[in-house]
């Protein structure tokens, strides 16, 4: 089985990265600035370079979309897509709860995704047709009996600019928001996964940022779309929504929506 040589891959990948990001962890680490302002480290750096050389030694004909170092042949059908370190910020402050994501895409879809918290040692392994496994044992997303219940999560509201922020206020006022969750990048959806979260929205994401996470979140029972609720791709908008129960999917959409002027 392919599938099965490509997950034990971005295992191995996972184990590269995190054997370059560990010590750097808590250190006095220096950070750039990326164009868009975002915080990038040697360990980002680092960690990508590792992923990139296996998979030059072991897949030469696959693509490559990297955060760090942009698009190795674009063309390829298969598609390998790293983010080094989801939640650089959050890495720079000390927080075990970035996660290192590995996705492999065929044709714009992903078809496995993994979510590596090196320091925890916790690996999330989701694939197309399979159940989403942490450190080898299933996990399941948790069912959500109404949106008033539900627990949502998002990295922070310094990340949505106004107009999708009040469309993010508008679905927290529905929710239990004094349980909501601030930070976490993409902990968050690994989280949902295991079933200690109901509801992740989040604006502004890359490819990099969400192509693992969706295969994570359906293996384990959950839903990824867009804010309208369509199917996430390569050609998303960076809206990305993950339900743990996916009955709640058009009450949160419905309630996403409720300011808009159309």
């Amino acid at each position: 089985m392919r599938l099965d040589a490509d997950i034990a891959l971005a295992q191995r990948l996972a184990e590269a990265a995190g054997a370059a990001i560990r010590p750097h962890f808590r250190t006095a680490i220096e950070s750039d600035r990326k164009g868009d302002a975002s915080p990038v480290t040697i360990a980002d750096r680092e960690a990508e370079e590792a992923m990139r050389a296996i998979l030059a030694s072991e897949r030469p004909e696959d693509g490559i979309i990297g955060e760090e170092f942009g698009s190795e042949r674009a063309g390829a059908s298969r598609q390998w897509v790293l983010d080094p370190i989801d939640g650089t910020a959050g890495f720079l402050a000390g927080r075990p709860i970035f996660g290192t994501l590995i996705s492999l895409m065929v044709d714009g879809w992903p078809l496995l995704g993994v979510i590596d918290q090196p320091i925890a040692g916790e690996r999330w392994v989701g694939a197309s047709g399979q159940a989403t496994l942490l450190n080898g044992s299933p996990v399941r997303s948790r069912p959500c009996r109404k949106l008033e219940e539900a627990t949502l999560a998002t990295t922070g509201p310094h990340y949505f600019d106004d107009h999708d922020g009040e469309h993010f206020m508008a679905l927290a006022a529905r929710t239990d928001h004094k349980r909501m969750v601030m930070g976490g990048d993409c902990y968050n959806y690994a989280m949902l996964a295991s079933g200690h979260l109901d509801i992740v929205a989040e604006a502004g994401l890359k490819l990099h940022d969400y192509a693992a996470l969706i295969p994570v979140v359906e293996g384990a029972g959950g839903m990824m779309t867009d804010w309208n609720g369509d199917p996430l791709n390569a050609a998303s908008d960076g809206h990305v929504l993950a339900l743990g129960d996916s009955a709640r999917l058009e009450d949160a959409i419905e309630a996403l929506a409720c300011h808009h002027d159309h």
